[in-house]
């Protein structure tokens, strides 16, 4: 799964995000949600699956977390 930020009306639920763009629930991640991220802008977050999340296009929220640098005593 891959981590999207899509642009909805304030308000939305996660079955408008669903139907808005056109996914299936198999597809999303439901217990995660949709996450508002932004007001102003109608910015929120959805878990969905690699597939639906290059159909849904970028922007991806979902970086890979690594250690950086040396290890530190």
């Amino acid at each position: 799964m891959v981590l999207i930020t899509v642009r909805l009306p304030r308000g939305a639920t996660l079955a408008d995000a669903i139907e808005r763009l056109g996914l299936s629930e198999d597809e999303v991640d439901t217990g995660y949600g949709l996450v508002l991220i932004d007001p102003d802008q109608g910015l929120y977050g959805l878990r969905v699956t690699d597939e639906a999340g290059h159909r849904a296009g970028p922007p991806y929220s979902d970086p890979r977390i690594e250690p950086f640098g040396p290890p530190r005593d």
